[in-house]
């Protein structure tokens, strides 16, 4: 069980082993934003979520936290941030304090399979470009709604094959994408009514993100000749996940509502 979830969590940062989950830290310290978008998650609680003081968010494999500490210096909610790495929470935590948000933030280093067993009533939850950590798209959508309030909302960040493709079409291949219609009834079937979609159209610099895991890459390499096959088949699949965001899979951010 412990293996299953090592590995949901490295194809989830897209590394091809778990041997390379010690060394994600070092790979990914330039970045802060780890696959969502701030920007997106705000405008769709904006729209739909009426908050109060009172208000509470799960933002669930949080990263860094650049999700949370965003959320809490627009809208001014409490956010509470799970991830599996101390040094990513750690990060969180250094974040929240220099955007003077560190009394609404909280962070947790901690499985999210254990979280959503304990975590509850939450107005929001938040599951940002995390893949199947949780398990395959059933079981995360049946795991995140546990967290929330009756009505509650879930988000989530994914993306989906267009109807004309297979799993065969993506580059990279340790995540089977559905299309957006398997989603959409799954929503159904799991009690949640779909509120917004936001189709993820922004020009990232993927570029700019890539060299910089090139270069910490390099710096492994040097230190670690004998992982060498496992650094390089990292930055492999990250080319190829940018491919396929960019030419043959839908990046999308959903709202869901809880129904009665």
């Amino acid at each position: 069980m412990i293996r299953d979830i090592d590995e949901n969590l490295a194809r989830s940062l897209t590394a091809e082993t778990v041997e390379l989950l010690p060394f994600l830290p070092y790979l990914l310290q330039d970045l802060w934003e780890l696959g969502s978008s701030p920007r997106d998650m705000i405008t769709l609680i904006k729209r739909h979520i009426p908050l109060s003081e009172n208000s509470k968010i799960l933002d669930l494999a949080c990263g860094k936290g650049a999700v949370s500490v965003r959320i809490a210096e627009s809208l001014g909610v409490h956010v509470h941030g799970f991830d599996l790495f101390p040094d990513f929470v750690k990060y969180a935590e250094q974040k929240a304090a220099e955007f003077g948000v560190d009394k609404l933030c909280r962070f947790t280093c901690g499985d999210a399979n254990e979280t959503v067993e304990t975590e509850r009533n939450y107005d929001c939850v938040i599951f940002g470009a995390a893949g199947n950590i949780l398990g395959e798209p059933r079981e995360t959508l049946e795991k995140l709604a546990k967290t929330i309030k009756f009505n509650g909302f879930i988000i989530i960040d994914e993306a989906y094959l267009p109807d004309d493709m297979t799993n065969d079409d993506v580059k990279y291949q340790n995540y089977e994408y559905l299309t957006r219609g398997e989603w959409l009834q799954l929503f159904d079937e799991c009690g949640l009514t779909l509120v917004e979609e936001l189709q993820n159209t922004d020009d990232y610099d993927f570029d700019s993100d890539n060299k910089l895991i090139s270069t910490r890459t390099d710096e492994l390499i040097a230190k670690h000749p004998d992982k060498r096959a496992i650094f390089e088949n990292y930055v492999a699949s990250q080319l190829n996940e940018c491919e396929d965001l960019e030419s043959n899979i839908t990046a999308i951010t959903w709202i869901l509502q809880k129904k009665d």
